[in-house]
């Protein structure tokens, strides 16, 4: 393999903002935030809007998640161009 062209494959911590559910897992993701496991070690963190932990598919919950406001934001973007 060719030196240098490969992305950094580590370890990373993923946390489900709407049920603070978190998983360490290997990906090349770029994090800004750390995090310290349950090992002791510091990991890179993603945070990420909806995971298995809380999706209505693997729960077999209905939850209404509506971070910042998306459906209101695409209705102002859009509002002019359905004509």
């Amino acid at each position: 393999m060719k030196p240098d062209i490969h992305p950094n494959y580590r370890p990373v911590v993923f946390q489900d903002l709407s049920s603070e559910f978190a998983f360490l897992t290997r990906s090349t993701i770029a994090a800004k935030d750390t995090v310290k496991w349950e090992d002791g070690n510091e990991y890179p963190l993603i945070k990420v809007d909806i995971s298995s932990h809380s999706h209505p598919f693997y729960t077999g919950k209905q939850k209404t998640l509506d971070v910042g406001g998306r459906v209101d934001k695409f209705r102002r973007r859009y509002a002019g161009a359905a004509k």
